[in-house]
């Protein structure tokens, strides 16, 4: 079974687009929306060989955090993902259910 798992990332150390409040050059800020972009790509690239689907993702330059929402059998096959794909950890990952 698949979970809907939503991450942010805060700090320049990231995993799982998930919540990741920095980036691959620290914070948000110094890292432009198509930074992030080549990162998803990464994850995307990825994703297939740990049964995960990184389905979209928000940056936030203002507040140096990345949000993505990703399906995946738990959190640990979206961070392994991220690891494998550029490195970088979210700093939360959280399960949540979609609305109607």
């Amino acid at each position: 079974m698949k979970h809907l798992l939503f991450a942010m990332a805060v700090s320049a150390a990231l995993v799982g687009c998930s919540d990741h409040e920095g980036s691959p050059k620290g914070p948000a800020q110094e890292a432009p929306a198509a930074d992030v972009a080549a990162a998803h790509a990464a994850d995307v690239a990825t994703q297939e060989k740990y049964g995960v689907n990184y389905r979209s993702y928000w940056v936030d330059e203002a507040n140096g955090k990345v949000f993505c929402l990703v399906e995946a059998p738990d959190a640990a096959a979206a961070e392994r993902v991220h690891k494998e794909a550029h490195g970088l950890l979210a700093d939360h990952i959280h399960q949540v259910v979609e609305g109607d």
